[in-house]
């Protein structure tokens, strides 16, 4: 019985299977010619000599541009930062690039760091720039009372350490001829406009 089950199906598989093979005969009869690029002939030769002249000049400007913007970060970070050393990082960083990156990771690392020793010594752990930034915006009428009696205490312990630029003894001048109670007015008409 089983026997004559699997004769019946025999003939049924054998013309299924014969159907597929002519089928994928045809195919691959019908199929074109493969070809190793999309472009041919003259085409492919300009776009060939397009792409060198784009690996050869464009890519190595990139790349040196992409090296050079990623080596002043510790610079800019520590520019931001107001980094007393920011001069020192800025140097390191230039000395990266000569000796190809080995000493960026100093210089990222400094850039980010505190400057307690810094701030044992002179008394402060700001550049100098800080100070005349801070200086304009009191002329400017913008700092508030509590920045004034810190900057205030920020150019004392620095001349308590040692001897204060001219610039910043000026500053420390003027902001102690400065009332608190005039800084006290100045403050909420300085925030009342930021929050404008």
């Amino acid at each position: 019985m089983r026997g004559n089950a699997v004769a019946e199906l025999d003939p049924a598989r054998a013309a299924r299977g014969a159907l597929r093979i002519l089928c994928g005969g045809l195919a691959v009869l019908a199929a074109a010619p493969a070809r190793a690029a999309f472009l041919s002939g003259d085409l492919l030769d300009t776009a060939a000599d397009w792409l060198a002249l784009f690996v050869i000049f464009v890519v190595p400007c990139v790349v040196i541009v992409l090296f050079w913007i990623v080596h002043v970060l510790p610079e800019k970070i520590a520019h931001k930062r107001h980094h007393p050393q920011r001069d020192a990082i800025q140097t390191l960083c230039l000395l990266s690039l000569v000796f190809g990156g080995l000493l960026w990771p100093i210089a990222w690392l400094w850039a980010y760091t505190k400057p307690v020793a810094h701030r044992a010594a002179y008394g402060t752990d700001k550049h100098e720039d800080y100070f005349h930034e801070m200086a304009d915006k009191h002329r400017a009428g913008t700092l508030l009372r509590e920045e004034i009696v810190h900057l205030r205490e920020d150019l004392e312990a620095m001349e308590a350490r040692g001897a204060l630029p001219p610039k910043l003894r000026a500053l420390k001048d003027e902001l102690a001829r400065l009332p608190l109670a005039d800084a006290r007015e100045r403050a909420p008409a300085a925030a009342g406009e930021g929050q404008a």
